[in-house]
């Protein structure tokens, strides 16, 4: 896949998006903080694996995935771009891949998998992530 040219507007946006510490991410790692939950941050859940989680709970095998709702394809939220509409589609049905691949590697070495959406409320996913900790 040949990345296509771009826009000089389009590239500075794209360079601005963050690929770790993003507001939905710290919204949940302060909400899980504040009720005493202790993780690991931007770490491979299973040695030599490249794919990192976004917060990792070792011990108890659970590892927390807060997914951007562009890039990760999320049912509600998703947009297909107009520009190189051919080469996006098939980036991001890459990203969706390596995604499952990454959720079924995971439980078949005995972890619990939590994908958490950006627009997600902080609260309600650090339940789901305190409730798979129990």
């Amino acid at each position: 896949m040949t990345r296509p040219g771009t826009d000089a507007a389009t590239s500075a946006r794209m360079a601005r998006q963050r690929r770790a510490n993003t507001k939905p991410e710290l919204a949940l790692r302060r909400e899980l903080h504040r009720r005493g939950l202790r993780y690991f941050v931007d770490r491979a859940p299973l040695r030599g694996q490249r794919r990192r989680a976004d917060l990792v709970f070792p011990r108890r095998r659970v590892a927390v995935y807060v997914d951007g709702c562009f890039w990760h394809r999320c049912p509600q939220h998703a947009t297909a771009p107009k520009n190189n509409a051919e080469w996006w589609a098939a980036k991001l049905a890459g990203n969706v891949a390596r995604d499952r691949a990454t959720d079924a590697e995971l439980t078949a070495a005995g972890w619990q998998v939590i994908r958490v959406w950006e627009h997600e409320d902080a609260a309600a996913a650090a339940d789901r992530v305190q409730t798979a900790l129990r």
